[in-house]
C-alpha cells in the first residue's frame, strides 16, 4: 500500500479517488478519459469503468496499456485481477470485427474497402485532393445508389460463429460466415452495428461513405480572429481526428468541446474538409440562424447556399440547416414523420448532429438507415439522461476528440468560472406541506421555493454591472421572478423574433438582465455573459448543468472570471438532486463552494 497514492480501484470495477490527496487533479485527469464519474461528495469521488467508456477512450486511440497504467500510477493497492482483464478484454473487443465492403474478389471488380486514400494537399482551407472510397455507398434510406456487398470480418473464426449464431444479427445476414468473412445486408448497416454491440462487440466501421454532391467550402480569413484561416491547435486536432486522411477510418464519430470553445467552427472545418452538399441539425430555430450567421461570417459561402428548413421555412439548399423538432413533426403518434425525406431530398455528403446528447429517439432511427453518408457529432457531453450512449456510438459514431474543460481554461480558450451553491432553508410554512408530499412533489416544492427570491434579489444587486442570466425550470417560478425584478422573459412560446430582439440588446449591453427557462439550455450565443444564476433545473440533469455553465464561459475581455450560482433547498429533494448535476462538471475540474443564504452580502 502506498498512502501518497490518490486511487482505489475495487473489483466491482468501481474507483474511489480522494478529493483531498495533493494527486487528485493530476489523477482525475488521467481517469477521466476512460472511467464515468458516479458521486462527487466532498470528500471521496466515485468513478465506474463500463465497456461504453473504454470503448470510447479506445476510439480515441488510448491503448489498454495506458488505461492500466494510468490506475497503477495512481493506485494505493494492486489493481483486482478481474479488473485488468476486463479492460484488456474490452480494449480487445473494439474493432475485433470490422464491417467492411466487398473487395474485387468477392464482388466481381468493387473497390476494396481497405484502400486508404492520402490526404496530402489538404490545406487549411480544407480542400483535399483525394476522397475516400465509395463501397457501401448506400444503405435504404438512400434511394437511387446501387447497393453495395458488405461483411463482417475478424481474423477470429469462433468470433463471427459466434455472433453469427444470435437472434440479434441473423435477421441482417445474408450468409454464413466463410474464411473470416460474414456477409451481410447493406440496407441495415447502422442495425448490424447496433446488434453487434449489444452482443458486446463493438464493431468498426470501415465499408466507406457516399461523397455526395461536391460543394467548395472555403474557411474565411479572420477566423478566431487571425489574419489567415488557421483552426485553433485543439480544432485542428479534433477536425483531423474525425477526418482521418480522408479514410474510411473516418468520417463519423463525436468532437466533444465545451461550450464557448468553438463546436461551429470544427463543423465548419469538417464541412471545409468534405467538400460536400451538408445537412446540419441543431435544437431550435435561434440556434438554426446562428449557425446560418457563422456560415456566411466564417466561409465563402453565400445566402444563395445556405437554407434554413424550420417551422417559418422550408428551403433547400446545398447546406441545409434544420431544427430537430421540425424534423420528428407528425399530425399523429399513428401517421409518418412528415419531413424525414429531408434526408433524401439533396445529395448530401455530410451531416453535422449540433447538440448530439439531444438527439431524438426517431432521429436515431433514421440515422440507422443512413450510415453511408458521413456523420459528425458536436456536444459538450456525451452524457444522455435517457442512457442511449451506445445509440450515439454507433450510428452517429464513436468519441473521435475530448479536452478537459479546465485544459482550455488554462489555454485562456474558455472563461475561468467559479461555481457557488447557495444553500436556502425551506420556509416554516412549507415544512408539512414537504413533509408529507410524495418524492416528485417533494421536488418542485423544493425548487419553486419562495425563499429562493430574497436570494436572486441579492445575486444580482451584487452584479448590478455584470451581464446576468437568471435560468429556471419552471415557468411560474420565472414569471414572478421577471416581475419582481423586472426584467424580461423569454420562454417556449416566446416568439422567435421577441427571442432575437431580447438576446440582440443582452449582446450590446443595453439589456444587463434576461430571465430565460429551459430554453436557454442549448445553443444561444451571448458571448458577453458573466453571471448565472440557476434558481430550478430538470432533476439531476448532468448534461443541463454542464450546458447552463457553458452559457457563460465565452472568453471575457480582460480575462475576467465568470460567475456560476446555483440556488438550492437545504436538506431537500432540490439538494439531493443537485449533487447529481454537478458531477459531470466535477469531473472536468470545477468544484462549487457551498454558501449559506445567511451569508451572502
Amino acid at each position: 500500500m502506498d498512502p501518497s497514492k490518490p486511487l482505489i480501484v475495487q473489483s466491482d470495477r468501481t474507483v474511489l479517488l480522494e478529493a483531498q490527496s495533493p494527486r487528485y487533479a493530476e489523477a482525475r485527469d488521467a481517469i477521466s478519459p476512460f472511467a464515468e464519474l458516479e458521486k462527487s461528495p466532498e470528500h471521496v469521488h466515485t468513478y465506474r469503468l463500463t465497456a461504453l467508456s473504454v470503448w470510447n477512450a479506445a476510439a480515441t486511440g488510448l491503448a489498454g496499456d495506458a488505461m492500466l497504467g494510468a490506475l497503477e500510477r495512481y493506485s494505493k493497492y494492486p489493481i483486482p485481477g478481474n479488473v485488468r482483464e476486463e479492460i484488456e478484454r474490452w480494449v480487445a473487443r473494439y474493432g475485433r470485427i470490422q464491417l467492411v465492403a466487398e473487395s474485387a474478389e468477392h464482388d466481381g471488380g468493387a473497390e476494396t474497402a481497405d484502400r486508404e486514400t492520402s490526404a496530402a494537399g489538404t490545406s487549411d482551407a480544407g480542400t483535399s485532393d483525394a476522397e475516400s472510397p465509395e463501397a457501401g455507398a448506400s444503405d435504404a434510406g438512400l434511394s437511387g445508389k446501387s447497393q453495395r456487398r458488405m461483411a463482417l470480418v475478424s481474423d477470429d473464426a469462433a468470433v463471427l460463429a459466434e455472433v453469427a449464431t444470435s437472434a440479434l444479427l441473423r435477421p441482417y445476414l445474408l450468409g454464413e460466415p466463410v474464411d473470416g468473412r460474414l456477409p451481410v445486408d447493406p440496407a441495415y448497416r447502422g442495425h448490424v452495428k447496433q446488434a453487434l454491440i449489444k452482443l458486446g462487440y463493438p464493431v468498426e466501421d470501415l465499408a466507406g461513405y457516399v461523397k455526395g454532391g461536391a460543394l467548395n467550402v472555403v474557411l474565411a480569413k479572420g477566423l478566431n480572429g487571425h489574419d489567415g484561416t488557421h483552426l485553433r491547435s485543439y480544432q485542428e486536432e479534433s477536425v483531423a481526428a474525425f477526418w482521418q486522411g480522408g479514410t474510411v477510418r473516418g468520417g463519423s464519430g463525436v468532437i466533444v468541446l465545451p461550450c464557448g470553445a468553438g463546436k461551429t467552427v470544427v463543423g465548419m472545418g469538417v464541412m471545409a474538409r468534405c467538400q460536400t452538399k451538408t445537412l446540419i441539425l441543431t435544437t431550435n430555430t435561434i440556434a438554426v440562424r446562428q449557425w446560418r450567421d457563422e456560415l456566411l461570417d466564417k466561409t465563402d459561402l453565400t445566402p444563395d447556399d445556405v437554407g434554413e428548413y424550420t417551422g417559418d421555412s422550408k428551403e433547400v439548399k446545398p447546406v441545409t440547416i434544420a431544427t430537430y423538432q421540425i424534423l420528428t413533426y407528425r399530425r399523429s403518434k399513428t401517421e409518418p414523420f412528415v419531413h424525414f425525406d429531408l434526408f433524401q431530398r439533396n445529395d448530401w455528403g455530410l451531416i453535422v448532429y449540433d447538440e448530439v446528447h439531444l438527439l431524438p429517439a426517431p432521429v436515431f432511427r433514421v440515422t440507422a438507415e443512413i450510415q453511408a453518408t458521413r456523420r459528425l457529432g458536436l456536444t459538450a457531453t456525451l452524457v444522455r439522461e435517457d442512457g442511449k450512449e451506445q445509440d450515439v456510438f454507433t450510428l452517429i459514431g464513436p468519441k473521435r476528440f475530448d479536452v478537459p474543460w479546465k485544459v482550455l481554461e488554462a489555454q485562456g480558450w474558455i472563461a475561468t468560472a467559479e461555481c457557488h451553491e447557495i444553500r436556502v432553508p425551506l420556509p416554516e410554512e412549507m415544512r408539512m406541506e414537504y413533509a408529507v408530499a410524495n418524492g416528485r412533489t417533494k421536488f418542485r416544492l423544493a425548487s419553486e421555493s419562495h425563499a429562493k427570491i430574497g436570494v436572486v434579489k441579492r445575486l444580482v444587486k451584487r452584479h448590478a454591472d455584470d451581464q446576468v442570466l437568471v435560468i429556471g425550470q419552471y415557468i411560474g417560478q420565472l414569471e414572478t421572478l421577471a416581475r419582481v425584478l423586472d426584467a424580461p422573459l423569454i420562454m417556449g412560446r416566446t416568439p422567435t423574433r421577441e427571442r432575437q430582439e431580447l438576446y440582440d440588446r443582452f449582446r450590446t449591453g443595453e439589456l444587463k438582465l434576461l430571465l430565460v427557462s429551459k430554453v436557454g439550455n442549448f445553443a444561444i450565443d451571448l458571448p458577453d455573459a458573466n453571471v448565472l444564476i440557476q434558481v430550478s433545473g430538470t432533476y439531476g440533469s448532468r448534461q443541463e448543468e454542464a450546458q447552463r455553465l457553458g452559457r457563460i464561459l465565452r472568453p471575457k475581455q480582460g480575462g475576467e472570471t465568470a460567475t456560476f450560482y446555483s440556488v438550492v433547498t437545504r436538506d431537500s429533494r432540490d439538494q439531493d438532486f443537485s449533487a447529481n448535476r454537478q458531477l459531470f462538471l466535477t469531473e472536468q475540474g470545477y468544484s462549487y463552494r457551498i454558501v449559506d443564504s445567511n451569508e451572502l452580502d
